[in-house]
């Protein structure tokens, strides 16, 4: 009989995952074939390059930390014309692909993200946001005039994109309480110049978009007749062109998938065009698994592009505007993520590696996709990770952790997640929950959560356990319950609402109260809860039964909880209260308080700690219990 689940050898501990990059976004120049790609290494943001078959080299130096800081961030630089524009510290820089030092071209003030380059090079449109108040700013591209406002009266926008004319921007924008996935706008800046030659915003006009249908990536054509965007308003988020020559908008995909995400950071994308125009390379999501799709303008004609097959999950798809070729950041559930560039005959180059690769895809766990009938009727998905198989496998059923997502509007895919491997590795099942409400599975999906986070959230997690029990595949009485932020609120809600259900819990930065949460959190989410659980004062009565604070008393199980000092959207006291519940009544738990670390851990310190800690709780409350 081979050794207990829970209790085998892995190669995948917290230094291994700890050891890799984070790959953030990848980009082509458009004057040659150099790719540009950013990553995070630790706390700092780099830009990395590599141009035909030299070797990948850094752009930016150690003394800048790359990285956009509007909302969750993202959206940190573009490429153009032989140079990359980035934003880092408060300001916007310039830097040649040749090499030489950034050079600042914004003074430092507020914070700046998704940067787009005009096609002649002149002008720097970018998501600008200082005391609370964001918009689009024009910037002169040689750092020469002070940035100007363009496009403002919004609570938010994102994804500036310029017509190769230089004459028109297009861009999305959204009011609180709306979330850019419930309801945003898609716009189009026309633009004149004033008596001393600098763009102003003349015209803006609404085209697509409203408080109840989400719009997503504003991109024109090489050639400028055609806006192409994605829309949620058939119910799935699909394709869409605006040609500006008959005024009319033309709907490109009709399969039941995304084609679109949900916009949590600046300068997300899931398409772009091809370089001749016709068509439109394009991630579409079933399921959570990925495929890269070629669209046809004209015709609307789909088809696979080949040399991805290898990948479940891409992101930020870049198409080279010279070769055709195609970049992503690549992953699948047994390879790590990847900066990836496949070429016009579908032949693949590995161009950046997230770590060492040093585990072979058949001593890992592979995604299975599986749904389930909930108690109350209603259905719900997921992926189902076995543990990994071993020659000698030990008697009975294994250990089930139930993997919840944050957002709570999220989605687990089927790309690599070193915390899935980590654990079945080690001999326990997996199960990623995209409870009613999460994306990927249609508006209506999604929409499920209107009103009830704390509801499906639990009830999906719990009747998920059920279902793999009774097909015979785990064993039901060592389930353990585990998510961070929204997924953290789900493990305190799961564990006041159904006590003795799970063995054990494990919460990262949980929200525990939803009444600090709405006044203390970050501007982006700040009406979140209004979406999710009601407007105050109305609802005072379901953000106190959804929130564990108020109920800790009924928290009996063993947990142990995470938390970053530096936490802004779910501030240390959600953290602090709720363990004084626990320690003032005497319930088994550990409380890990982390020096320096905002909300999700970046030192390789804090997450070696991380994955030691959990490891060790499991084995005395859950394995040996």
């Amino acid at each position: 009989m081979g050794k207990a689940y829970g209790t085998w050898d892995s190669a995948i501990d917290g230094a291994a995952i700890a050891s890799g990059v984070g790959l953030r976004d990848v980009q082509w120049n458009d004057s040659d074939d150099t790719v540009v790609w950013h990553e995070s290494r630790g706390k700092l943001g780099v830009l990395a390059a590599q141009t035909g078959l030299d070797a990948p080299r850094d752009l930016t130096d150690r003394r800048i930390n790359v990285a956009g800081r509007v909302g969750y961030g993202g959206g940190a630089f573009t490429v153009r014309g032989g140079k990359v524009v980035f934003a880092a510290e408060g300001r916007l820089y310039s830097q040649s692909l040749a090499g030489g030092a950034a050079r600042a071209i914004t003074p430092k003030f507020g914070s700046y993200a998704s940067p787009a380059i005009s096609a002649d090079g002149r002008w720097v449109a970018c998501v600008h946001s200082y005391e609370g108040v964001d918009g689009i700013v024009l910037v002169d591209a040689d750092g020469e005039v002070f940035p100007r406002k363009l496009a403002y009266g919004t609570d938010f926008v994102m994804q500036p994109a310029w017509h190769p004319s230089g004459e028109h921007l297009a861009f999305v924008a959204w009011n609180h309480p709306q979330m850019p996935w419930n309801g945003s706008e898609l716009r189009i800046v026309s633009l004149a110049a004033d008596g001393a030659g600098l763009p102003f915003a003349n015209d803006i006009l609404t085209l697509a978009g409203d408080s109840e249908t989400a719009v997503f990536q504003p991109e024109f054509s090489p050639d400028g007749r055609y806006l192409a965007y994605v829309s949620d308003v058939s119910g799935w988020s699909q394709l869409y062109v605006y040609d500006f020559d008959s005024r009319e908008q033309r709907q490109l995909t009709t399969t039941a998938a995304e084609h679109g995400a949900p916009a949590w950071a600046q300068g997300l994308r899931t398409f772009g065009w091809s370089a001749d125009g016709r068509s439109l390379i394009c991630i579409e999501n079933s399921g959570g698994f990925s495929s890269l799709k070629r669209i046809d303008v004209g015709s609307g004609d789909c088809a696979d592009v080949a040399g991805w097959d290898e990948y479940t999950d891409l992101e930020q798809t870049a198409v080279s505007s010279r070769s055709g070729a195609v970049a992503a950041i690549a992953s699948s559930s047994l390879v790590p993520p990847r900066i990836v560039t496949v070429d016009m005959q579908g032949r693949a180059r590995v161009r950046r590696r997230r770590g060492a690769e040093i585990v072979l895809a058949d001593a890992q766990s592979a995604a299975q996709a599986i749904s389930w009938t909930c108690e109350d009727g209603g259905e719900a998905h997921g992926l189902y990770y076995p543990p990994v198989l071993q020659d000698d496998m030990p008697a009975g059923l294994p250990p089930l952790i139930v993997n919840v997502h944050g957002g709570p509007t999220s989605q687990r895919r089927a790309g690599y997640a070193s915390e899935v491997q980590f654990f079945t590795t080690r001999g326990y099942a997996l199960l990623q929950v995209n409870h009613r409400g999460s994306t990927g599975y249609g508006k209506a999906y999604m929409d499920m959560h209107r009103g009830n986070w704390g509801i499906y959230d639990v009830t999906d997690s719990i009747d998920g356990v059920i279902h793999l029990a009774e097909a015979g595949l785990v064993d039901r009485e060592k389930a353990v319950i585990m998510g961070g932020s929204a997924g953290g609120f789900t493990v305190l809600q799961s564990l006041v609402e159904r006590p003795g259900f799970y063995r054990a819990g494990i919460c990262s930065y949980g929200v525990s109260n939803q009444f600090g949460l709405l006044m203390d959190t970050h501007k982006f989410e700040e009406r979140y809860t209004y979406w999710l659980l009601g407007e105050l004062p109305e609802a005072a009565d379901v953000y106190r039964a959804r929130s564990p604070i108020f109920h800790a008393d009924k928290i009996v199980d063993p947990i142990i909880v995470f938390q970053g000092t530096d936490d802004v959207v779910v501030p240390q006291d959600q953290s602090d209260t709720i363990v004084a519940s626990l320690k003032r009544r005497g319930v088994p738990h550990e409380y890990h308080l982390f020096e320096g670390e905002g909300h999700g851990w970046r030192m390789p310190e804090t997450i070696e700690t991380y994955y030691d800690k959990i490891e060790r709780f499991l084995l005395q409350h859950v394995i040996y219990a």
